[in-house]
């Protein structure tokens, strides 16, 4: 007959209470019921665990055996309560790949809503663009991404925010000083500053756009880096309002109306694989 966890969860409270009836009270069993099982892995390792009957003091082989059950039957219940949490969306892991502007934007105010009921749960935020956060997806390097589309985009995910995409320029720079109160804008105006291209350039269907991409010598993909290269004189670049929030400063928002561009954020998932419980309460929150 094997040793079982049960017997050394046994022995263990008889040999710290001393005695089968107090360890009968901590385990919910008969006195009787105890005694059997501590019988049985007495019988199971050919020598006795106890000096007397009294159960109140261990033979060498009974000390070790203590020492070794109290290391297994914590080791278990460290196990079971880790699968209860995760289980319970409690603890557990979520990687999340999100494009730059939703790190600004979405990810601040529903990490901090997510960590007050969950606060076990570890969470782990890498910043890349749409490409890359789909292929971590794929990957499954990524439990949940969140991508950039434009509204006629058939690729999938679930639409979370959507906004205007304009031109970010210095407020003191010629497209803002070609801007009036009232007036139309144009996505003309990105012919008077160099282009500081990104990803997001790419939804904008107006050929002068299209053109200066062609063109174009200096990108970035962070959208920090973005308003870092704009503020520096260098360019200027195409943002989503929902990523400048108040870090507008001496930045202009400007938005062309031919064609009004928008942006949807969108949260995506493998479909081939089911989330875990912790990785549903954050699409959930979402």
């Amino acid at each position: 007959m094997a040793i079982k966890l049960e017997m050394l969860r046994v022995f263990r409270a008889v040999a710290e209470k001393g005695s089968l009836s107090g360890a009968s009270d901590i385990l919910g069993r008969t006195p009787s019921a105890v005694s059997m099982m501590l019988s049985q892995l007495e019988e199971h390792l050919g020598a006795p665990l106890f000096e007397t009957e009294r159960k109140n003091r261990l033979t060498p082989l009974g000390q070790l055996v203590l020492e070794e059950s109290s290391r297994a039957t914590d080791a278990y219940e460290r196990s079971v309560d880790a699968i209860r949490r995760h289980a319970q969306s409690i603890a557990g892991t979520v990687r999340i790949a999100a494009v730059p502007s939703a790190t600004i934007a979405i990810l601040p105010n529903v990490v901090s809503a997510f960590r007050v009921k969950r606060p076990e749960v570890r969470l782990e935020i890498s910043d890349v663009d749409s490409e890359f956060v789909r292929r971590r997806v794929m990957l499954d390097e990524a439990d949940i991404g969140i991508v950039s589309a434009a509204p006629d985009d058939t690729s999938g995910g679930t639409v979370i925010l959507e906004d205007d995409l304009g031109i970010v320029c210095r407020s003191d720079g010629k497209i803002a000083a070609e801007v009036t109160d009232g007036a139309a804008v144009s996505w003309n105006l990105m012919e008077l500053e160099p282009l500081i291209a990104n990803p997001l350039c790419n939804l904008v269907t107006h050929p002068r756009v299209s053109a200066l991409l062609m063109e174009c010598n200096l990108e970035a993909r962070n959208t920090m880096a973005l308003l870092s290269l704009v503020r520096a004189g260098l360019g200027a670049t195409i943002l989503p309002r929902s990523a400048l929030q108040d870090r507008l400063g001496d930045l202009s928002f400007i938005v062309p109306g031919d064609p009004g561009t928008r942006r949807e954020l969108r949260k995506i998932s493998r479909a081939d694989s089911l989330l875990s419980p912790a990785a549903q309460a954050f699409w959930a929150a979402l």
